[in-house]
């Protein structure tokens, strides 16, 4: 778990929880630096998978094992979720078009056919979270879609499961 400078004892809160390895930072570094710290951490650790949600509330923890059977049973290096976003009723319709508009021109320019681009939803193979390269500051997200063409050229497969 990363907690990204957090003022709630948000680590404490995740240790109670039973969460193994917690990772903070002392001040808020954002979403792109917290994915680049957490997959570094995961590494570090040895991981053969990892397994990356972003803690806004829009996934669902249960949901962990469909994203990452590709992985284990050697089907893709790179799962993403697709939270099906013209189907979530808390978004407006602006939101689900703007979604659907930045979502074609992302794979438009990507080359890949990932449904949900801006997805926080994400399993990764040891191998292919070795090949991350983010540089935004922002979000890694359109960068992890965008770095799929790569991906590809290095021998990576990417799956894609819904919510």
């Amino acid at each position: 778990m990363i907690d990204d400078g957090s003022t709630d004892d948000m680590a404490a809160v995740a240790r109670a929880c039973g969460v193994d390895h917690v990772v903070r930072h002392v001040r808020t570094k954002g979403l792109a630096r917290s994915f680049r710290t957490g997959l570094d951490a995961c590494l570090r650790l040895g991981a053969s998978v990892t397994v990356n949600t972003d803690g806004d509330n829009q996934y669902v923890g249960a949901d962990i094992p469909a994203r990452i059977a590709p992985i284990l049973v050697g089907q893709a290096d790179m799962v993403v979720g697709d939270r099906r976003t013209d189907d979530v009723a808390r978004f407006s319709p602006l939101k689900k078009r703007l979604q659907r508009v930045g979502g074609r021109v992302v794979r438009r320019l990507s080359d890949t056919d990932t449904a949900d681009v801006v997805s926080g939803f994400w399993a990764f193979s040891r191998d292919a979270a070795l090949t991350m390269n983010i540089v935004s500051t922002f979000s890694y997200t359109i960068e992890t879609t965008a770095g799929q063409p790569q991906a590809r050229r290095a021998g990576l497969t990417r799956g894609s499961v819904g919510a």
